[in-house]
């Protein structure tokens, strides 16, 4: 019997101590925005694997890694509406900026993609890639190839892709000032199909810029019809954001009914001062065809500025053919002066962000190429001007040709009373529209919008902590579930069980963004931890190095496997 006691003691010894933990992770005793825009409340989160597991009393559970989360927010993963990480990724896949602000998602693709690509296109984006210094290969032809690239490389944020309207179009039409032939069209409709089947999550477009700006409406419309067939979206950088913002709606709220699709606004701003009126007219517009069962929602950053380049600031025409053959329209002597005179005067036919800010020094510049212009960087146009003894739209043109490129440029633009404004409309959810960059290496040869490093934490601090222009749960709700149900994302976006463990911790009293103009490079704070597909990417607010980041496909690709 007493061998029997002792034999039973050892028994019930071993399988108490050889007890598995019930959770890879469990995040205790944090305050729960799970997306819905309710309430928060406090409970503990189980991660198992890529998943969440259990949300509720875990208090008996045990689990290989344990976060205590006492006094801070765990929230889902935050959505980048408008991501330029294509090539940001490829240099360093840790995407510093965007995960210690809690993203965990970038959704690239506006009117650009990164496919589909064809041999001239490849070899043009070779020669952009030793002109900026870097040393990669465009090793993909599809956009579908890109984003599996990505992930083979490694990236700490899942990645996601609008297929690009300008790509499509450079695809098949080069830089001409044209209509496609129905041969053309068909071609692109074509290429479409294949992207959406690839996982794209609809049509981008960016028409204020050249060769974009080339596309009518109907061939937009054709192109979305293709879309739609797959649940795709389109979402749309339109042809104006100032002067002629009404018909610039009334284009997308045509095209998403003519080709029955879900429509986005990019970035909606009131641009110059002249135009700061219309918002009260454009959101009646927006919510009028909501009313009548259009799908149309919005997206924005977080500033009073925008940044582009000097493009924005010549007409279209001028552009036509791609770098080179501006250039080379800039330096005869004819055709400078025509369009410098188009530069300095209003026109319905293009967007002219020079008159818009109102004033040259109102116009930043952060990005050159060209190291012998890098001492202008942070400088304004007008500024720059006046070292040249020439007019601000003769400088603007001398730059892009000494740079060979459109010169990266930051414009003040809009008021701060229509930015909170936007931030309250229900349908708004956020973009930074900029790389995921590093205060490091290759990405301090260049500044940037202080969006890169800030828009997200702006939002939740300046806006909703400091200012309350909304609850943090609405915030939280327009930064997850929102985005993720307007692209038609499966098992991402809230904190429920079953879904993706893209999670972000942080407390809702520190954080900050810290980036400004002057000094653009510098991370925000207050973010703790992040996981992306269960995998710690940030813990007590540093990069971990790891890189789970995975594809994030659109509803075509469920729909054809």
């Amino acid at each position: 019997m007493k061998n029997l006691l002792i034999g039973i003691g050892i028994i019930f010894f071993l399988t108490t101590c050889n007890t598995k933990p019930e959770y890879d992770v469990i995040i205790r005793s944090g305050i729960i925005y799970n997306g819905s825009g309710n309430e928060p409340f406090v409970a503990d989160v189980g991660i198992s694997g890529n998943s969440i597991s259990f949300i509720g009393d875990l208090r008996k559970a045990k689990a290989i890694t344990e976060i205590d989360a006492r006094g801070l927010a765990i929230a889902p993963g935050f959505i980048n509406m408008l991501s330029w990480a294509t090539e940001s990724l490829i240099i360093d896949g840790n995407a510093q900026s965007d995960i210690r602000q809690g993203v965990t998602l970038e959704v690239m693709g506006e009117g650009m993609s990164m496919g589909p690509l064809n041999d001239a296109m490849k070899e043009e984006m070779g020669k952009d890639i030793k002109r900026a210094g870097l040393n990669y290969e465009v090793n993909w032809t599809t956009l579908g190839e890109y984003l599996e690239f990505l992930e083979r490389k490694g990236t700490s944020v899942n990645v996601a892709s609008f297929a690009g309207a300008t790509t499509l179009r450079i695809h098949e039409l080069g830089y001409a000032n044209r209509h496609p032939t129905p041969e053309e069209l068909e071609r692109m409709r074509a290429l479409v199909k294949q992207a959406m089947e690839e996982g794209a999550l609809g049509i981008g477009s960016s028409l204020i810029y050249a060769p974009a700006s080339y596309s009518s409406t109907e061939e937009l419309i054709e192109l979305c019809k293709t879309a739609s067939d797959y649940g795709g979206m389109y979402i749309t950088h339109m042809r104006s954001e100032g002067d002629n913002i009404f018909s610039a709606v009334n284009e997308t709220i045509r095209i998403a009914r003519e080709a029955n699709i879900p429509a986005e606004i990019y970035h909606l701003k009131f641009a110059g001062q002249r135009n700061w009126n219309k918002i009260d007219s454009v959101i009646s517009m927006i919510e009028t065809a909501r009313n009548e069962g259009v799908h149309i929602t919005t997206d924005m950053y977080t500033y009073t500025a925008g940044a582009t380049g000097l493009d924005a600031s010549m007409p279209t025409w001028l552009q036509e053919g791609g770098i080179n053959q501006w250039i080379a329209r800039m330096r005869d002597p004819k055709t400078r002066n025509k369009a410098l005179i188009e530069m300095r005067q209003p026109s319905d036919s293009w967007e002219n962000l020079l008159l818009l800010a109102g004033d040259p020094s109102n116009v930043l510049l952060v990005g050159f190429t060209n190291d012998s212009l890098k001492h202008y960087t942070g400088m304004t146009l007008k500024e720059v001007a006046e070292i040249h003894g020439k007019s601000v739209e003769e400088t603007a043109m001398d730059l892009v040709c000494a740079d060979s490129t459109r010169v990266g440029t930051v414009y003040f633009l809009m008021n701060e009373e229509n930015v909170k404004r936007q931030i309250a409309l229900p349908y708004m959810s956020f973009g930074s529209d900029a790389e995921a960059p590093a205060t490091e290496g290759y990405f301090l040869k260049y500044n940037t919008h202080p969006r890169a490093y800030g828009n997200f934490s702006r939002l939740l601090g300046k806006y909703v902590r400091d200012e309350k222009v909304i609850t943090l749960q609405e915030a939280i709700r327009k930064l997850t579930s929102l985005p993720a149900s307007n692209l038609k994302i499966e098992k991402r976006g809230i904190l429920e069980p079953g879904y993706f463990a893209d999670i972000t911790i942080f407390d809702p009293a520190k954080i900050q963004d810290h980036s400004t103009f002057e000094k653009p490079h510098q991370y925000s704070t207050g973010m703790v931890h992040v996981f992306v597909n269960g995998i710690q990417v940030l813990k007590d607010g540093e990069h971990t190095g790891a890189k789970p980041g995975q594809v994030v496909r659109g509803p075509g690709w469920t729909k054809n496997q």
